[in-house]
């Protein structure tokens, strides 16, 4: 049984836990789906959550049956850009774009003693918290680009807690997407879903929206799983 007193420290994602940032992945991911003629779908934007780079990229040309037609020089050349997009974007970015409720719990975070860590995909989280404000509060943060395997692999989260030195059950992970819970779940951590209940069923706990994220309120949950 997972319990709210065994919890030491608290592992994020960025993108859609934290700010926005999820909107510009998939502004950006939209214009390399246009270029190589992959139709932009709901769905495919949701499976980009949480994934690597290349990874979503290879997601993008499998769903338009052009996974065999980019060279890797090609591949690398579309990611390249893709996070030129992306940066252009992450530029306009102010601490307005902070998720409501996610100021608030990392200042009763620190309070109440708990270690804090980032686990995001994304190679520019620096930045982004740097545009939001919110470096301060993350002393640590996982660089994706020393891993092997990204989520829905355990391995970021896994070395988030290394980063912590706590053990996997004394940590909560924070995810939007289903690999991210997926990875924490692999971590032997507590799962937190930010989201809808019905596509993060495998999250040990689900919010609706990071304005419910409170200590309070996880305690509660902790309680019966």
């Amino acid at each position: 049984m997972k319990k709210f007193n065994d919890i030491k420290g608290f592992i994020f994602d960025l993108d859609g836990v934290i700010s926005t940032t999820s909107n510009l992945h998939s502004k950006a991911w939209q214009e390399i789906a246009n270029e190589v003629g992959t139709k932009w779908t709901k769905e495919l934007a949701n499976n980009l959550k949480g994934v690597s780079r290349m990874d979503s990229l290879n997601l993008i040309l499998k769903s338009g049956n052009q996974n065999h037609n980019y060279t890797a020089k090609q591949k690398k050349y579309l990611t390249d850009k893709k996070n030129s997009i992306y940066l252009r974007l992450v530029n306009q970015l102010t601490p307005y774009d902070v998720l409501p409720g996610i100021k608030d719990f990392l200042e009763s975070l620190i309070r109440n003693n708990y270690l804090i860590a980032l686990a995001s995909a994304s190679k520019n989280s620096s930045e982004v918290l740097k545009r939001l404000k919110l470096t301060r509060f993350f002393p640590k943060i996982v660089d994706p680009s020393t891993l092997k395997h990204g989520k829905p692999s355990p391995d970021i989260y896994l070395e988030a807690v290394k980063l912590l030195k706590l053990n996997p059950e004394q940590c909560a992970g924070i995810e939007d997407a289903n690999a991210g819970a997926d990875a924490i779940n692999a971590a032997n951590e507590i799962s937190i879903g930010i989201g809808n209940k019905d596509i993060l069923k495998q999250a040990d706990i689900v919010f609706s929206n990071t304005e419910k994220l409170t200590l309070d309120n996880i305690k509660k949950f902790t309680t019966i799983i």
